[in-house]
């Protein structure tokens, strides 16, 4: 499909009329924002589900909906892979059998060469062992993933996916996060994310929209939408996260080096489960991060990096307790971190753009996000 999404949408929902512009040439998109929201009405009204829309979708350079044209595509003819938080699987099928399912749309409108065979999904899942066990006998994870892999077996457009990991704890979130890295990786279908964890939005997309009471307030990066910078808003910074990813190197004495780029590695506790070789993604809290402006020895902190301050937000004159949040640069591909501080340290260290720091934090405090 050619990339492009163009919405330009009014949905009357309970309470509330969702109004949302967003325009993107992306293809790994997030729709970020508190319950209630309007978040999953945006995508019923994509999914062409929800009556009493008005306004213009057009996807891939084709148009959906067109209200004051006429136009209203019906959901069978969008080409929707629409996994909804309740999963909707069928009780009476087997694993492979949901998957088929999927696949029977595709047949009636798509050439082979388009279609995803429910054997590959199978394998891409990691269901193949599963495939002629009923769904009712699945954990919440392994449903959640026959769930993807039914929408995938439709050779979708459009994948919408409704909070996937809202409702697994966080054992089961670091189990599902590589299946959904690997399919935005390995097929490329389109894909728009519901989610209210900037950690996973981060993760699993290039661009985000941030809906709030309906409307749509901000449209970006994840490391500015979620960045440093979103804290002149008055948000605060004491739950700031900051997401990395990179491949294991050294695994020994509980540690493993995370090589972020060449020359960059950090390193994370390991607890039996890291081999060489092996991609990983983590989150470290700002909060979880010292500052130095020189030169650093005698720690017990495993890792000190070298950065460039970016940017500096202090709060306003009259909030004397709140922090201050900087936002650095790390390596030679100015990879983005926030780190909250006091006010009277940015003070004291005079932190301004340009200045050259040390970022000081424990290997523990980096915490697996997914292995994959």
């Amino acid at each position: 499909m050619t990339a492009g999404l163009r919405i330009d949408l009014a949905i009357p929902c309970d309470g509330f009329e969702v109004a949302l512009v967003w325009e993107t040439a992306h293809t790994a998109l997030g729709l970020f924002g508190p319950s209630g929201a309007g978040k999953s009405s945006v995508l019923e009204a994509l999914a062409g589900l929800r009556h009493g829309v008005r306004g213009r979708i057009e996807v891939g350079g084709r148009t959906w909906l067109d209200s004051a044209r006429g136009v209203a595509l019906p959901p069978e003819a969008r080409g929707v892979g629409y996994v909804p938080q309740e999963l909707a699987l069928f009780p009476h099928r087997d694993v492979l059998g949901n998957l088929r399912s999927g696949e029977r749309r595709a047949r009636r409108t798509l050439p082979a060469t388009r279609r995803l065979a429910p054997e590959r999904v199978l394998e891409l899942l990691e269901l193949t062992a599963l495939a002629h066990r009923p769904v009712t006998a699945l954990s919440g994870g392994e449903r959640q993933r026959v769930a993807l892999g039914r929408a995938l077996c439709s050779a979708p457009s459009l994948l919408l996916l409704d909070e996937p990991l809202a409702s697994l704890d966080l054992p089961l979130r670091r189990r599902i996060l590589p299946y959904l890295l690997r399919v935005r990786e390995e097929v490329g279908i389109p894909t728009v994310h519901v989610s209210h964890e900037p950690a996973e939005m981060t993760l699993l997309c290039s661009e985000v929209c941030v809906l709030d009471a309906g409307r749509g307030v901000a449209c970006g990066p994840p490391a500015e939408i979620f960045g440093a910078h979103r804290l002149q808003a008055g948000e605060g910074g004491a739950e700031l996260v900051n997401v990395l990813a990179g491949t294991v190197g050294a695994v020994a004495d509980s540690l493993a080096m995370v090589e972020i780029e060449p020359g960059l590695r950090i390193a994370i506790a390991d607890q039996g489960s890291f081999v060489a070789g092996q991609r990983v993604a983590f989150e470290l809290r700002a909060a979880d991060i010292l500052l130095a402006r020189g030169p650093v020895a005698g720690l017990s902190a495993q890792n000190v990096v070298a950065a460039t301050v970016r940017e500096v937000h202090a709060p306003p004159r009259e909030e004397l307790h709140a922090a201050a949040v900087v936002s650095a640069l790390l390596g030679s591909r100015e990879q983005p971190i926030a780190i909250v501080v006091s006010q009277r340290a940015c003070r004291e260290l005079a932190l301004a753009p340009g200045t050259s720091v040390h970022l000081i934090f424990k290997a523990q405090a980096c915490h697996l996000l997914a292995a994959y």
